[in-house]
């Protein structure tokens, strides 16, 4: 049986999830923090980049800035979504403003953006605030493809 490689949202541990167990219920054999909260996980640049390329399954990222107001507007939708997508997808956020260089490597010359990652690549882009229902199908139609 393969086991999915689940990144802590936390602490960057790789843990190994079995797809016949909930993955709801699993904790981070290093931190033990669920590695998932139903909310997303502001990360850092470490934590950013195994996300990506370390997660068997999809990464939603939303880059914002604390300044941004259409981000902070759209925080409490793109945390609604989180309950929704997770434990399929997992669901983070980057700080632009802290997160520069990555910000830059990424292209990102608005925010909000929300980038679909998977396996390292970026799969899906989209940039604007949403509704919570519009984040989850959008995330679902880009998946679909």
């Amino acid at each position: 049986m393969t086991k999915n490689h689940i990144v802590c949202a936390q602490c960057g541990q790789i843990n190994q999830v079995a797809p016949d167990k909930p993955a709801r219920e699993a904790k981070c054999g290093a931190c033990k923090q669920p590695l998932f909260a139903g909310k997303p996980s502001d990360v850092d640049a470490r934590n950013f980049e195994r996300q990506i390329a370390k997660s068997d399954i999809p990464v939603l990222v939303d880059v914002w800035a604390p300044w941004c107001g259409p981000c902070r507007a759209m925080a409490p939708a793109y945390e609604q979504a989180a309950r929704q997508l997770e434990p399929a997808v997992r669901v983070i956020k980057l700080n632009s403003d802290r997160e520069q260089q990555i910000s830059a490597r990424l292209g990102i010359r608005g925010i909000p953006t929300m980038l679909l990652m998977q396996h390292g690549r970026e799969i899906g882009r989209i940039s604007g605030a949403m509704a919570a229902s519009d984040i989850v199908a959008w995330t679902q139609q880009q998946l679909a493809k």
